[in-house]
């Protein structure tokens, strides 16, 4: 397999990529170890967004913890492959008038129980990676930037 560059993506790129997306990771600390979690998430006014249950990324949030999310894909033949990794400090949401606006948002969780609360993690640092011909990249470079 002839060996395939790495290239950095523009803050650009990665917010497309972020934008066409659903489902994510967020890393945390949990009693001081690492912790990855599975969430499903939206863009939303320049923050990634979660709808959550009381546990730990609640528990995050309310500490106002540094959080990662990440999101990434490979090809099946493992030729291609971006990641995009988003750094901020999370919070719960809790303006209602924000929370009227997040309600509206197509944000749906996978897991059964009942989410009540939203998590925010403003985009403060936002980076990304690619390798090989990734499809649809060049067409989200174009994509609008979110405030």
């Amino acid at each position: 397999m002839p060996e395939m560059p790495l290239r950095h993506l523009s803050p650009e790129e990665c917010l497309g990529l972020l934008a066409g997306q659903r489902l994510g990771r967020v890393a945390l600390s949990v009693g001081a170890l690492p912790a990855i979690l599975p969430v499903n998430y939206a863009v939303f006014e320049g923050s990634i967004v979660l709808r959550t249950a009381p546990g730990t990324k609640l528990s995050a949030a309310l500490m106002g913890a540094v959080v990662g999310f990440e999101i990434d894909s490979t090809a099946s033949d493992h030729e291609s492959g971006w990641s995009v990794l988003v750094v901020g400090h999370a919070s719960e949401v809790r303006d209602e008038t924000k929370l009227v606006r997040l309600r509206r948002v197509s944000l749906e969780s996978w897991a059964p129980d009942h989410r009540d609360h939203f998590v925010e993690i403003p985009i403060e640092r936002v980076s990304g990676r690619a390798f090989g011909q990734v499809p649809g990249l060049d067409s989200v470079s174009e994509a609008p930037r979110h405030p």
